[in-house]
């Protein structure tokens, strides 16, 4: 089984989150942000993985750090799913409508972790939600969990229409990448 758990104390923020790779889209967040908490719930629906994450920030400066340290450990969280290697489609890519927006996302559980990210939003925020996080998000996230991520805004005017496709794409981008088929590597070197 795919599962993990990992949990994260500083002195800005106390987080738990555990991950199935193998469930059916169950998101239970508790973030200290409501957009958020509907983002993960869109990650994980879209990608099949069952996801739990509380979290206990310091909200009262802003949501920075909490955004932030949650990339880390859903990212770390992601790592120990992924370990072995063996199987693993690796890539995975898809373009994700939300009304006038399009976003592309593209994965791969590579062991070098990268984040392009090509966007700009409309607005600052979506209600309490500070939309330059998004990219601090997925830029922890990626960089803990090891894997190259790519973030394109194709077009879009509405920022929590484009808020929203990044995160359905991304999870139907790792949920491609985490697919198993076969026991081979996917790698001309033999390993990842």
């Amino acid at each position: 089984m795919r599962i993990s758990t990992v949990e994260r104390e500083t002195s800005e923020t106390s987080i738990k989150v555990s991950i199935n790779l193998d469930g059916t889209g169950k998101v239970d967040c508790v973030s200290g942000n409501g957009f958020f908490d509907h983002m993960i719930n869109a990650l994980g629906k879209h990608s099949g993985y069952d996801i739990a994450i509380s979290c206990k920030g310091d909200t009262f400066v802003d949501f920075h750090h909490s955004a932030e340290d949650i990339g880390i450990v859903l990212g770390q969280a992601f790592k120990k799913c992924t370990e072995e290697k063996q199987g693993l489609l690796r890539f995975g890519n898809a373009f994700t409508p939300m009304d006038e927006s399009l976003v592309q996302a593209t994965t791969d559980i590579s062991g070098r972790p990268f984040l392009v990210f090509n966007a700009e939003f409309p607005g600052e925020r979506v209600g309490e939600y500070e939309t330059e996080l998004t990219e601090e998000f997925f830029r922890a996230f990626a960089f803990n969990a090891m894997i190259t991520l790519h973030i394109n805004l194709i077009y879009g005017k509405n920022t929590h229409h484009i808020i929203e496709a990044m995160f359905k794409s991304v999870g139907r981008a790792l949920s491609m990448s985490t697919r198993i088929e076969g026991n081979q590597i996917l790698s001309t070197k033999g390993v990842l």
